[in-house]
């Protein structure tokens, strides 16, 4: 390169520099590089750690580690200066050197503080090179290690310290805690797997590849890294999709999840439904919302039902079956079902799914948890069809989940047993520690303790020993809370609530859930409207999650409960369904779903996830109450 050339392509990183340096002062932002002496003091440092010579991230480098030149760049390290100044002149030379026989050989010498470099010497190496846009310069990183907080983006950055070990990038940021185990996961690896440098090369340039159309979309404008995005993106596809698809495939692949990219950016992902929406007033409402949220009023669905179980083999499956069955009753003339049901989550899932849509499915209720991922391939394909999964707190935008809120009868069900049991000694089965269980124990331990105030709840754990009623009755417990009934026409003991005496075990109040309700609730606010009305308020997930009120939960009251208690929790009932009366008065939906503390008069303690029975697990690392904290494994069905 000669001198006009050098001479040349300062003029243009001048030109670059200048207008930034505009546009910063129009926009009220800091024009200059920032200056790490300013950022942080000595009491913000734990320590330092010189990690030698690396690559440096270009667009990681940020500032300058003294304030000494600051003022001759704009914030991107383009020069500001005269072109007949000493600084241009020195900066023609690097140039020359650059494109020359020799090349900048000495590296940069910088600081690293929360993943942005700070550059000590080298400014106008780093100048030269970003000018020419290369994606790295070369520099002696001393890392600055900030002091441990509680604060989420330091613990993401110790997070970050630990995964640097092992594969010696620093492009690799996430903005949430736990995601690089799901992205070792996602690429095939074990947690503690150390990256070769062939697997180091493979994922830069799979990462670069996949960043250029999360910025197209506008990921650079969201509060979310690229490796949040194509994390996001590898729940859905594989990381051999990312390398064989060409740009505009991956770049439409990105666009049918871009909902949940975005939602990452949200506060709350998961916008909570309590309510079932109201029965509109006529035809005319139905087609008003049409018009206003669709455009054409929807006259008849064709409904599939998947699900990983059987009917006749489960309680769980019959109870939606017969949701399913009671929804053609109430809405023959408008709705058409499909039934697949026994399909193996995965593979066999999505195909069953594929075939669904084929045959005119445009609703796709798939009942148990471990179906989520099948539906979201499936949404990721199809963006038309309405899919719903029977789960709580998953947060993705192309599926949505619906649960009910069981607590509300387990409230009415410790009432009852506090009233029955003066002498306050009560016993629980819990199923799992998955979201909603600890909300139900504790409702049932206040609603104990509303009728007998010395109330002490002995709980104990299905999914941790598999004779946990029989432990309670052998310990003498007079009154126990078991599993709930799966549908009101199926009474067989021991359910719900019962009573032991000489030797006896009587049902006396169920808790149930009634499915029936919930599918005809959901399918009319397809046909009325408000179905797109929750759509078109923001770019969240939504969780349906309703109660007693929408008719999703009610109790079953046994023949031998006394006319008193009968009267007592037919007053609750009414109470509750009103929402006069609440379990947990002060606390918001997304805090009772989350809720992982149990009350003080519960004796025990949520399981930890290795006292699990190997049975329960699956179900625990989908919906469990410590899942973002379990270090994922192959066989798992989504990250």
């Amino acid at each position: 390169m000669n001198r006009q050339e050098a001479a040349a392509q300062y003029n243009s990183a001048l030109k670059r520099g200048r207008k930034n340096y505009k546009e910063s002062v129009l926009r009220g932002r800091y024009p200059y590089p920032q200056v790490l002496d300013e950022i942080i003091s000595d009491s913000m440092v734990a320590g330092q750690v010189e990690l030698g010579v690396i690559e440096v991230p270009a667009e990681q480098i940020v500032g300058t580690k003294t304030a000494g030149r600051r003022s001759a760049f704009s914030y991107d390290f383009m020069p500001l200066l005269d072109a007949d100044t000493e600084f241009a002149a020195k900066w023609m030379d690097l140039c020359q050197a650059h494109l020359g026989d020799e090349g900048i050989r000495d590296p940069i010498r910088c600081y690293e503080y929360l993943g942005r470099f700070y550059v000590q010497e080298g400014n106008k190496r780093v100048s030269v090179l970003r000018s020419y846009d290369a994606p790295s310069v070369p520099g002696y990183v001393i890392r600055m290690v900030p002091r441990w907080s509680e604060e989420p983006g330091i613990q993401a950055y110790y997070e970050f310290m630990q995964a640097y070990e092992k594969t010696e990038l620093y492009r690799v940021r996430f903005s949430r805690t736990g995601s690089f185990v799901k992205l070792q996961k996602a690429l095939g690896f074990e947690p503690d797997h150390v990256w070769t440098s062939d697997e180091r090369r493979n994922f830069i340039a799979a990462y670069t590849y996949f960043r250029d159309p999360f910025l197209k979309l506008g990921g650079g404008t969201l509060p979310v890294t690229p490796a949040d995005a194509m994390l996001v993106w590898l729940k859905v596809y594989s990381f051999q999709d990312l390398l064989s698809l060409p740009a505009a495939q991956l770049q439409k692949a990105l666009k049918s999840i871009w909902p949940d990219v975005k939602a990452l950016a949200q506060p709350a992902p998961i916008a909570v439904q309590t309510d079932a929406p109201p029965v509109q007033a006529g035809p005319g409402k139905e087609k008003l919302l049409g018009r206003l949220f669709k455009g054409k009023p929807v006259n008849r669905l064709n409904i599939a039902f998947v699900s990983d179980r059987l009917p006749q083999q489960s309680d769980w499956a019959r109870a939606h079956d017969l949701g399913r069955e009671y929804l053609e009753t109430v809405m023959e003339e408008r709705v058409t079902t499909q039934e697949f049901y026994g399909v193996t989550p995965g593979q066999e899932a999505e195909e069953a799914m594929e075939t669904a849509i084929q045959r005119g499915a445009q609703v796709i209720f798939a009942i148990t948890p471990p179906l989520i991922g099948a539906c979201r391939k499936t949404a990721a394909r199809h963006p038309e069809v309405r899919i719903l999964n029977c789960s709580a707190a998953m947060p993705y935008t192309g599926v949505r989940t619906y649960y009910s809120r069981i607590y509300e009868a387990k409230f009415i069900a410790g009432a009852v047993a506090g009233a029955m049991c003066r002498e306050g000694r009560i016993g629980y089965v819990a199923s799992s520690p998955i979201f909603g269980v600890p909300a139900s124990i504790n409702a049932f331990a206040r609603g104990a303790l509303l009728t007998a105030p010395n109330a002490r709840i002995e709980l104990r754990w299905s999914c941790v020993q598999e004779d946990a009623m029989e432990d309670l009755i052998r310990a003498g417990v007079p009154l126990i809370s078991n599993r709930d009934l799966p549908t009101p026409d199926r009474i067989r003991e021991p359910w719900g609530l019962c009573q032991v005496k000489d030797g006896e075990v009587r049902s006396l109040l169920s808790p149930y859930w009634h499915w029936g309700n919930v599918y005809t609730d959901l399918v009319r606010s397809m046909f009325d409207g408000s179905w797109d009305a929750i759509r078109a308020n923001g770019e969240r997930a939504v969780n349906y999650w309703w109660g007693m009120d929408s008719r999703a939960v009610d109790i079953l009251l046994g023949e031998d409960l006394p006319a008193g208690v009968r009267q007592l929790a037919g007053i609750l009932r009414r109470g509750v369904a009103e929402q006069s009366i609440l379990p947990f008065r002060q606390a918001t939906p997304e805090a009772i779903l989350h809720m992982d503390v149990l009350d003080s008069n519960v004796e025990g303690c949520i399981p930890a996830y290795e006292e699990l029975l190997p049975m329960a697990r699956t179900i625990v690392r989908l919906q469990g109450v410590y899942r973002d904290k379990l270090l994922p494994e192959k066989e798992d069905p989504i990250l």
